[in-house]
C-alpha cells in the first residue's frame, strides 16, 4: 500500500494518538429534517460501538430487516460518536422501549424519506493529542495555519482498507478480472471501494508530489464548484481558476476509476491515466483532491502535555488524515 504524503516541510512529530471513547470524540452534522413524514430520525450517542453493529442490535430489537434502516454516515468503533440513523415511523412506540449500556438515544425527528448515506453536512471532531510539549505544540499551530491556507490532501484514511490491506486488495484485482466470484454482494462492493480509492490515493500522491508546499493544478483538471456542487473542466488554467481555488470556492477532483464517471484530459489526463482501470464494474466517482477543515478550537493542557483539536471537516473525510497531516507521517499504513 503506497504511503500518504503531505505538503508539511517539518519532521515527523512523535506526540500520542488513540482512537478510544475519551481522546476520539465525532459527531454528525446532520442535514435540515422536514419534522413531518413516514420515518422516524434518531439522533444517538455511541461508546466504542461500529456504526453495523448498531444498525444490527436496531433491527434485531423492531424484528426488521437491516435494509429499512437507514443511516448518513459510518462511524469509528474506537471512539464515541454522535450519528443519526432512519427507521419506518411505525414504530416509534417500540423503539422507546430499545436500551443498550453503550446506546443512549438523545433524540427523534420526523422526517419524510430514509437516510441515505451522505444526508449529512460534516462532521465534527474532538481529538486529543498526548504527549505533546511546548514546541510540539507550536509546529501543530503552525501547521494548522498552512492547512487552514492551502487545505490538506484529502485521502482515504487507513480505515477505508480493512485490516488486511494488501489481502484486500488483490481479493479485489480478482474479482474485477473475473479470477474470483464473492456472493456476499456487500462484501464485494466493499472490496471493490477499497480498489478504487487506492487508485485514488496513489494519483493523489503524485500530484502532491508534483510541487513542494502547494497544490499545482493542471489544465484538463476536473473541478468542484463547492458552492454550487457543480463539476466543470479547465481546460486552460486561468488566474480566475486559480483565485478561485485560493479562496476556497472550488477543489479539483481525483479519479475513482469505474462506469459512469468523467475522466480529466489535456495535461491533467497524463498523470490520471496511470491510476485507472476500465475493467472496474462498478459506478465510478470524483472525489474532492483537497479539504478545508474548520478549526473551531485548540486547546492546551501544559501539566498533562495533552492538546485537544475541535475542527469540523467535510463528509467523507478522514479526521485520522488531519491527524497525520499534522505529525507529517502515516498510522496504520
Amino acid at each position: 500500500m503506497i504511503k500518504r504524503v503531505f505538503l508539511q516541510n517539518h519532521k515527523s512529530l512523535d506526540f500520542e494518538f488513540y482512537q478510544n471513547e475519551y481522546d476520539f470524540i465525532v459527531e454528525e452534522i446532520p442535514i435540515v429534517f422536514s419534522l413531518k413524514g413516514n420515518f422516524l430520525v434518531l439522533k444517538i450517542k455511541k461508546r466504542n460501538l461500529g456504526t453495523w453493529d448498531l444498525i444490527d442490535l436496531i433491527s434485531n430489537f423492531l424484528h426488521i430487516n437491516r435494509n429499512e434502516i437507514g443511516y448518513a454516515g459510518l462511524k469509528d468503533k474506537n471512539a464515541t460518536t454522535t450519528q443519526y440513523i432512519s427507521i419506518p415511523k411505525k414504530y416509534s412506540k417500540e423503539i422507546k422501549k430499545f436500551h443498550h449500556k453503550k446506546i443512549e438515544i438523545l433524540k427523534t425527528y420526523l422526517h419524510n424519506e430514509k437516510l441515505n448515506i451522505g444526508d449529512l453536512k460534516g462532521n465534527k471532531f474532538r481529538i486529543n493529542l498526548k504527549k505533546v510539549d511546548f514546541n510540539t505544540l507550536i509546529t501543530i499551530q503552525n501547521c494548522i495555519k498552512l492547512i487552514d491556507k492551502i487545505g490538506m490532501p484529502n485521502y482515504f484514511g487507513f480505515q477505508r482498507f480493512g485490516k488486511d490491506i494488501e489481502q484486500n486488495l488483490l481479493k479485489a484485482k480478482q474479482l474485477v478480472s473475473g479470477e474470483l466470484h464473492i456472493k456476499d454482494r456487500k462484501l464485494e462492493k466493499m472490496l471493490i471501494s477499497a480498489y478504487q480509492s487506492a487508485f485514488f490515493n496513489a494519483w493523489l500522491v503524485k500530484r502532491v508530489s508534483l510541487h513542494k508546499n502547494k497544490f499545482l493544478l493542471l489544465d484538463g483538471d476536473i473541478f468542484h464548484d463547492l458552492k454550487n456542487n457543480r463539476f466543470f473542466t479547465a481546460k486552460n488554467i486561468s488566474e480566475q481558476n486559480i483565485t478561485a481555488f485560493e479562496n476556497k470556492q472550488i477543489s479539483f477532483t481525483g479519479l475513482l476509476p469505474g462506469r459512469k464517471v468523467f475522466r480529466s484530459i489535456s495535461k491533467a489526463k497524463q498523470i490520471e491515466e496511470n491510476f485507472d482501470d476500465s475493467s472496474i464494474y462498478e459506478k465510478g466517482y470524483r472525489r474532492d483532491a483537497i479539504v478545508f477543515p474548520k478549526i473551531e478550537d485548540i486547546k492546551y493542557n501544559k501539566a498533562k502535555n495533552e492538546c485537544l483539536l475541535t475542527f469540523i471537516l467535510p463528509k467523507g473525510s478522514y479526521a485520522t488524515v488531519f491527524i497525520e497531516n499534522i505529525a507529517n507521517k502515516n498510522f496504520n499504513s
